[in-house]
């Protein structure tokens, strides 16, 4: 689908949409006027898109510093009479919880949604945490949508619910929903008006601990009343079957048993949840009271199981519960339809279902490890590290903490250049902990330039205050470049897409006492593998920025490249350093032959690599 689309002013079209799209479709038609993100893979193509569209949409968006800032952002302005939308992936709560819990408190004189998106079986994540736990924590309302079209008409009632309770409101989806496509129908959609809201201190929004005692006091009793709402939101829904055996299931594990169910046409109670904090107990109770067996389907946490328990005990209800918790279901990752089907054989309530078995195929699939791209300066960047490190001919064996972002990867052999990592920005404290806690083990760490403005200042200030010692290396690659390319800090562009001032790593890290700061391109390696050398005899905090454009942004210079690196065949005596100690994807060796094939990029460092200049540059005829 064209982005532009999405601005469509006609209702009741259909459009065949990402979960994503559909988010941006629902903020479009409820109003918004102000949204602030950090970009996160599952909820990533929301930026993406609202990066496009802003401007015509007349909605103000920015790729906030982190998610702290992007919710402080949201909930300052929704304070001020706007609809405010800010979104992120499950971590970025961690990050954004502090401003967060004190949110809910405070309350908005306009709305304000959060949209999280979750990532069971972490496909691009590191851990599998439930966002469902920080609506209870914080008491805020939390929707679960299960596809594209629930997306987009539950973010239309969140906002109700936030307009009416003045309370931010949370919607979860998960990596399936955030990325399923399907067609939605869409609502009325009138560009957006209200740009400017005017700021009232009607709530004093101070918490001290006399207001903030209060605020808690008022925040129970919306809570209470808003679960008066769920108990009867058209959210919740009951699919009655006459049956006795029922099924309590939300966002996108509800698909999984909706094809099962009808697959073999099981008789068998829903209970579909859309509005699941408040948990809806009287429509819960009413289920319970209604079937002898519940199946409890939900991932990541047996979060609803729990209550359904507490419900099922605090009325006396002898149905039987069973989830997650008894081993009927798995306890970690996402669900699939073999996993529900072997859920219902295992509890014995239907007869054993006839599966079509799958045929395996013949040809056995290779294993495909994650890498870094073709070209890629990070490449360069730990291979230097590593000829640096192993000159050094230790007795101790080298620590290496990394961040998050496409440098993970380093972790990979043959650059071994990640042995510790936590979450964002935590490479440069965990290399404070090292500096204290080892002796004699050089450290050299790694963080990506997004990464750094993210969470990566206060840890470096903290190094250089407590007079540590190690070598960071600030991957500066001009993008946010996992995510998909967004823009950050670092680059002169803002989430409008207007110019905008680029914050400077090295004036920034010089700025808070650095003395070793190199910028350097780590395509030139030999001159890199130097600089390693001289910041590891550094007796302080010592700050490598290696700066080069990641590839995705840099498509038009490299096709200006009118050469092509070849392989010398008969100068190459196959010390195979540029397959073993390099290891670019383009590098290959069949028959005891090296090549170069047609995904190089030409960046040129196989060439610094090579012992004896067997590798080329061979120019070509325009």
């Amino acid at each position: 689908m064209n982005i532009k689309e999405i601005l469509d002013q006609e209702s009741d079209q259909k459009r065949f949409m990402l979960g994503n799209e559909a988010a941006v479709r629902g903020v479009l038609e409820s109003g918004v006027s102000l949204a602030a993100t950090y970009p996160g893979t599952p909820s990533s193509e929301i930026g993406d898109i609202l990066f496009n569209i802003a401007k015509d949409a007349n909605i103000y968006f920015e790729f906030s510093s982190n998610e702290k800032v992007a919710i402080e952002v949201a909930a300052a302005a929704a304070c001020s009479g706007l609809r405010t939308f800010s979104f992120m992936k499950h971590v970025g709560v961690n990050v954004a919880a502090d401003s967060l819990m004190t949110a809910a408190y405070m309350g908005v004189e306009g709305s304000m949604l959060i949209l999280v998106a979750d990532d069971p079986s972490t496909f691009s994540s590191q851990n599998e945490q439930d966002t469902r736990h920080f609506a209870r924590q914080a008491n805020i309302p939390l929707f679960e949508p299960s596809n594209p079209q629930e997306i987009k008409d539950y973010i239309q009632y969140a906002y109700e619910i936030s307009d009416k309770f003045d309370i931010p409101v949370i919607i979860r989806t998960t990596t399936r929903v955030s990325h399923m496509r399907a067609v939605v129908e869409t609502g009325e959609y009138n560009k957006n008006t209200k740009t400017h809201g005017e700021y009232e201190n009607i709530g004093l929004h101070v918490p001290v601990p006399e207001i903030a005692r209060k605020m808690h006091e008022e925040l129970v009793g919306k809570i209470a009343e808003i679960r008066k709402v769920s108990n009867t939101s058209p959210l919740n829904q009951i699919i009655d079957n006459d049956a006795n055996v029922g099924i309590i299931t939300s966002g996108g594990a509800y698909n999984y048993v909706a094809d099962i169910v009808n697959k073999y046409d099981l008789n068998v109670n829903i209970l579909k949840l859309g509005f699941t904090h408040p948990y809806p107990e009287d429509l819960v109770r009413e289920f319970l009271e209604n079937n002898k067996e519940v199946l409890v389907v939900e991932e990541v946490d047996p979060i609803h199981e729990i209550e359904t328990q507490a419900i099922a005990g605090k009325y006396h209800i002898n149905t039987n519960i069973h989830g997650k918790r008894d081993g009927t279901l798995p306890e970690i990752f996402e669900y699939t339809p073999d996993i529900i089907i072997n859920a219902f054989e295992n509890l014995g309530l239907f007869e054993v279902l006839k599966r079509e078995a799958n045929t395996p195929t013949l040809i056995p699939l290779p294993n495909r490890p994650a890498t870094l791209c073709a070209g890629c300066p990070h490449r360069a960047s730990f291979y230097a590290a590593r000829q640096a490190i192993d000159s050094l001919n230790l007795d101790v064996e080298s620590i290496h903490p990394s961040d998050i972002g496409c440098y993970t990867l380093g972790i990979a052999p043959p650059y071994n250049m990640a042995n510790f990592l936590m979450s964002m920005g935590a490479s440069v404290g965990a290399s404070c902990g090292f500096s204290k806690a080892t002796e004699n083990q050089p450290i050299i760490s790694f963080i990506g330039d997004s990464t750094f403005f993210h969470a990566g200042i206060p840890p470096l200030i903290n190094a250089v205050h407590n007079k540590m010692k190690f070598t960071l290396v600030i991957l500066d690659n001009r993008i946010t470049a996992m995510t998909g390319g967004q823009t950050n800090p670092g680059i002169p562009i803002d989430g409008m897409g207007d110019e905008a001032p680029a914050i400077s790593i090295e004036d920034l890290v010089k700025s808070i006492g650095i003395e070793f700061v190199e910028t350097i391109n780590p395509l030139n390696v030999n001159e890199m593998i130097q600089i390693y050398k001289d910041a590891l005899e550094y007796d302080g905090v010592s700050v490598i920025i290696a700066k080069y454009p990641c590839n995705l942004i840099n498509k038009t210079e490299i096709r200006s490249r009118n050469y092509i690196i070849q392989v010398d065949q008969d100068e190459c005596i196959h010390c195979n350093k540029c397959i073993d100690k390099l290891a670019c994807p383009s590098i290959t060796l069949v028959d005891d032959k090296i090549s170069i094939d047609q995904t190089c990029i030409k960046c040129g460092v196989c060439i610094d690599v090579c012992p004896v200049s067997a590798i080329k540059k061979e120019e070509v005829n325009q």
